[in-house]
């Protein structure tokens, strides 16, 4: 099963691991981008970042750590741009969900995101729904 129930995302979270979650396409058609997020425990508390990439993947690359941001001229997308954080791993996945549009029970161990994207590019980059049908988030960081 690729998707953690709530009480194994929270378990890897109080456990120091993140988790991820594969929100689909963004940018435009002339320049074609992703994004996904990252819950990341820190210290002591946990921050979630949101990362917008170019989309220069194929089937057998699929490595997101790689992909550059698909805006060049922010340096702070480079490695994410931190959205949010919080004391409490439950509260992280409510605020990544209420600021990036991600939902509860599709959430992931860490990089399983890429195998997310690996299956978006399979099905021929679908701009309305993943794959298998659930609609892609309509966050308010989208227009």
């Amino acid at each position: 099963m690729r998707y953690l129930a709530e009480s194994f995302s929270l378990g890897a979270l109080r456990q120091g691991r993140q988790v991820e979650q594969f929100l689909g396409p963004a940018g435009s058609s002339e320049r074609p981008g992703i994004h996904y997020v990252e819950v990341r425990p820190a210290k002591t508390r946990y921050e979630i970042f949101l990362h917008t990439l170019e989309d220069i993947g194929h089937e057998t690359f699929t490595d997101l750590v790689e992909f550059p941001p698909l805006d060049p001229h922010d340096e702070e997308e480079e490695f994410g741009r931190l959205v949010a954080t919080r004391d409490d791993p439950l509260a992280a996945l409510a605020a990544a969900e209420d600021v990036t549009g991600a939902v509860r029970g599709r959430w992931v161990n860490a990089s399983v995101v890429q195998d997310e994207y690996h299956d978006y590019v399979m099905a021929g980059r679908p701009a309305n729904s993943s794959p298998d049908g659930h609609p892609w988030p309509v966050p308010p960081f989208r227009s």
